[in-house]
């Protein structure tokens, strides 16, 4: 989404345009933004879509200056307390780019940061995503921790939420047999297992995302869960739905779980990409210009607000993030995530009432 930048897309001269103000929220977003627990964290994948103006911007600019200096309003939607941070996948920021980015924003907001695609990808790939060659430096701890982890850190502070390894879909004729994915599960559980858990004062919460179905096992479940790395429920088509995934989160939690009787041990990380009934090219055409719902998908939402539900009863944080090709406006579709959390808790507490109170 940020591909038509250069690497570092705060690395343009100054931009000098009309003022950025965020929207006046609705009394019935006030009233979310209220009741919404702190500990969830709520937001977009990005921020720099002009199509937002009237549900998070007042007075808005164009997309490189909302990139720049979006983020100012943006954090003072009542809803929208953590964006992400997508175009690093495409190529490494520095720390003085992602202070920039956190000298705008309030101390209880977070960012989710995706690690670069030239650690978490098996593969260098063409300008369309086709093989090209075997990338030597995937899943190197080197260079994951001087491209991305300590700039990450030293860059956004308190302000950086998980940091998110999206692992690439593997090729299919890199893994021809059952030996060659387990050597790439113990290979993915071994970087995980080497990355500091303590980072220039700070304990880094690392998750990671997987986009290739034949590795997404038991046995990479295993191998991953003493890592101490959070497991990303990753809504996209190429990926089971949030209900598998959701039985897949709670076997990694706890194997011996059963039914709805289990509790999160990390904070719930969520990303959710694209509508399963979409292409990613046809969505951008159909959705945009992302200032409205296009197509609702209330089975998805459902999935998420009882991942959060858990999280929620399990004393743990959550990380939410959705991306305009989800259901055609990222902060709407939170608005309304927002909306059944509140509504959810507020029956749960209607139920929890002592009738000769009443």
């Amino acid at each position: 989404m940020f591909d038509q930048f250069s690497t570092d897309p705060y690395s343009f001269d100054e931009v000098t345009s009309s003022p950025i103000t965020p929207v006046t929220p609705s009394q019935d977003v006030l009233r979310l933004g209220r009741l919404l627990p702190r500990s969830i964290y709520l937001g977009c994948a990005s921020w720099n879509f002009p199509g937002w103006k009237g549900i998070v911007w007042g007075e808005t600019s164009g997309v490189e200056d909302l990139t720049k200096r979006g983020l100012t309003a943006y954090c003072k939607h009542p809803v929208l307390r953590a964006v992400g941070i997508d175009w690093s996948f495409f190529g490494t920021l520095n720390e003085m780019s992602y202070a920039a980015m956190a000298n705008q924003v309030d101390e209880d907001f977070r960012f989710l940061i995706k690690a670069p695609q030239s650690v978490t990808d098996a593969v260098k790939r063409d300008p369309k995503g086709r093989f090209r060659s075997l990338n030597q430096d995937f899943l190197d701890l080197h260079a994951a921790m001087h491209e991305f982890v300590y700039p990450v850190i030293n860059g956004l502070g308190e302000n950086a939420g998980p940091l998110v390894f999206q692992l690439s879909p593997i090729p299919r004729p890199l893994l021809p047999t059952q030996a060659e994915c387990y050597s790439y599960i113990d290979r993915i559980a071994q970087f995980f297992a080497d990355l500091p858990k303590e980072v220039e004062g700070e304990r880094p919460v690392y998750a990671v995302e997987v986009r290739t179905l034949s590795i997404y096992t038991k046995r990479l479940l295993n191998a991953l869960r003493p890592t101490g790395v959070r497991l990303v429920v990753g809504v996209h088509p190429s990926m089971p739905d949030v209900i598998r995934q959701t039985a897949a989160l709670r076997y990694f939690e706890d194997p011996e779980a059963e039914g709805e009787d289990w509790k999160m041990k990390g904070p719930l990380v969520v990303r959710w990409s694209l509508n399963p009934i979409q292409r990613h090219g046809v969505a951008k055409m159909t959705y945009a210009p992302f200032n409205r719902i296009v197509h609702p998908d209330p089975a998805t939402r459902s999935g998420i607000v009882h991942l959060l539900d858990v999280a929620q009863k399990s004393e743990q944080k959550s990380f939410v993030v959705t991306n305009n090709k989800a259901e055609g406006c990222a902060p709407l579709t939170m608005i309304e995530i927002a909306r059944d959390v509140v509504n959810k808790l507020s029956g749960e507490k209607d139920q929890q009432l002592d009738p000769r109170s009443l």
